[in-house]
Order: structure tokens, then sequence, then C-alpha cells
């Protein structure tokens, strides 16, 4: 069991992630703290662990919402809001978020809000939340076109990431985390040359679960520096800007696939509009289609475009900002007019595609 600290700054505070196998099994410890406890997760997890999770939390009522990235909505997060108020919860409860990343962003704003905060609890069951969303205390659900716009940084008592859900991840699942995970690559070295090392082992469980730590661990000193985002943790929105656009229009596939595609796109962007290594460019370009597969069908760009003036990352409505790779474990904040941004992307659809 490896144990990762983050040391937060702004509150004196810290947020501790358990990772390995049978980090779940620990929740007892947390239920105990806590003179009430309430468990959130979605149908899939609650048919598949629902017995498990209820032995682990002493029966703490629990509350499932429908599996799905469609379901990040304030409708959903008041649905959990109103059944926290029938359990008859107060500001000493504790809120266990039992899921993928959608469980964890709903329970962990629901745990922002209800009595102006109670504690959480994150148990990431996909090994997307459990490299990326689970760490950190960002949370949010989307809004109309807006992705998570409507959130709140709630950093949870404890993450508890165990391996142990691996092995009912399907590969869809494993593909979505290891956008994640390439993402990390991109701005970590050695990280990079681990995945280049093992591109044959990328879907590999034991090998998945080996290199969760160091991914958690990247995001931790980054969190550490930068827990509001206003300076290096911007970093991890490597490929986001362009992925989050597509996902918003196109919508068939895992968020860590639409990341992936974005950073296809915004490596190529920063080919043209930065000084980069271009064999970097190349490799990680290789590697994210390795992750892909060679029958991924890559979606269409055109009806996208307008979205990214919406992301929330952008200085104003007529600029894009974009966190570019340009070397082995080096970014640069890339900013585009968005006329250039949007012919650049149906300019280069041909070419990713």
């Amino acid at each position: 069991m490896k144990e990762i600290v983050l040391n937060l700054r702004e509150k004196a505070s810290k947020s501790v992630v358990r990772c390995g196998k049978g980090a779940a099994e620990e929740l007892p410890v947390y239920v105990k703290r806590h003179a009430q406890n309430f468990v959130f997760t979605d149908e899939t997890v609650d048919r598949l662990y629902g017995d498990q999770i209820s032995a682990l939390t002493d029966g703490a009522p629990r509350f499932a919402m429908p599996a799905g990235e469609r379901y990040k909505q304030p409708e959903t997060l008041f649905a959990l809001l109103g059944k926290m108020a029938e359990a008859g919860l107060h500001r000493g409860a504790c809120l266990y978020a039992v899921g993928g990343g959608v469980v964890g962003d709903v329970g962990g704003l629901a745990a922002a809000l209800y009595m102006r905060g109670i504690d959480c609890v994150q148990v990431p069951t996909t090994l997307l939340a459990q490299v990326d969303s689970s760490v950190g205390g960002k949370t949010a659900v989307d809004f109309g076109k807006y992705k998570n716009i409507v959130g709140a940084f709630k950093q949870p008592e404890v993450v508890l990431a165990d391996s142990e859900f691996f092995q009912t991840l399907p590969e869809r699942e494993i593909r979505c985390g290891l956008g994640e995970i390439v993402k990390h690559g991109a701005l970590n070295a050695d990280l990079f040359d681990l995945l280049c090392e093992n591109e044959e082992n990328l879907f590999d469980r034991a090998f998945l679960a080996s290199v969760v730590p160091l991914n958690i661990a990247h995001k931790a000193r980054v969190v550490e520096e930068d827990e509001k985002e206003t300076g290096l943790r911007k970093s991890l929105n490597l490929g986001h800007t362009t992925g989050h656009a597509v996902e918003l229009v196109h919508g068939e596939y895992s968020h860590g696939e639409y990341v992936l595609v974005g950073m296809l796109y915004e490596a190529e962007l920063a080919r043209k509009y930065c000084s980069c290594d271009g064999a970097y460019l190349d490799r990680l370009q290789s590697l994210v289609r390795k992750v892909l597969g060679a029958e991924f069908q890559y979606p269409p760009v055109a009806a996208a475009i307008e979205y990214a003036k919406l992301d929330k990352k952008n200085g104003d409505n007529d600029t894009i900002t974009l966190t570019a790779p340009v070397a082995k474990g080096r970014y640069e904040l890339l900013n585009l007019p968005f006329a250039v941004y949007g012919a650049e992307l149906l300019r280069l659809e041909e070419k990713i595609g």
C-alpha cells in the first residue's frame, strides 16, 4: 500500500491518497470516525459492489445515480442532496463517493454544498478516476452546453484507490484512464519514458496498478503547488480544450478518448506555433495512437470549434488557450485567436483522422 499526502498551503491542511490492492478495505476506519455516513454511487458500481460497500460502511444509506457522463447534471446533484436531507445528515456526517469520475465530481460537490460542507471520502473505481479526477479536489457538474462550469474545490479527507476494481473494468474504461496517464506522461519525463518502454503492456492490469501511484504523485505535486489553478495546475489541461469541445458535440466516446484526440490536435498546433522538439511530438502522437488503436474512428471537429470558445480556461471569447506539449516534460500555454484556432482544426482534420 502506498500513501501520498497532499500538503495544501492555502488552508494549511492535507489530503491523503491511499493506493494499492485492498485500499477500499480501509473504509471502516473512516466510517467509525463519523456520527453519520452516506454512500453515493452509480447503478453499475452498485450492481457489482453494492453488497461489499454496504458491509464496509456498516449499512450506511446509499443512493445510486444512473451511470453515464450525460447524468453529470444539476438534476443529479439536487437528487443526491435531497436523499442526504431525507437521511437527516448533519455537519458531522461523511459522504463516500464510490464510483468513477462522474460520481466523484457530483458527490464531491454535494459534500461541499450540504450544510456548507461535510467530510467526503473518495473511493474511485475506474482507472481514470484513480489517476486524475479523484485527486486534487475539483468537483463540478455540467450545465447546458457548458462543461464543469458549476463547481467548487472540495478536498476529500482521504482517497482510497484500490487496484482490485480494475478487474471488472472493460477495455473502453481502461483506454479512458490511459488518456489521462498519457497526458501525465507528456508532462513528466520519467513517466513518459516508462510508458514508451511498456507500449505492449499498456492494457495490462498489473502494469496499470504499478503506474497509478506515479500518476497520483505527479498530480499531487502539481496540486500542492497550485490548488486553485492559477499557474502550474493549468498544465493538467493538456488535450482538454479541444478534447472537451469535441466531447460536447460528439459524445459517443469516453472522456479519456477525447483527451487523447485533443492531444493529437494540440501537438500539431504546438508544432506550428511553438518552439518544439519534433521527435518528441512524433513519439507522443505515436503513443496516443497506440492507446486509441488502429480501428478507432476519429470524430469530426467542425461542429466542435464553436464550443471551444466556451472553455472556462480561455481569457476571453476571442482567444483560445491551450496547454501545448513542446518537449519531454515541458509545456507552454499557447494563446491563439479563435479564427486561427478554428481554421487550424479544419486543416488538421484530414491529417489526424
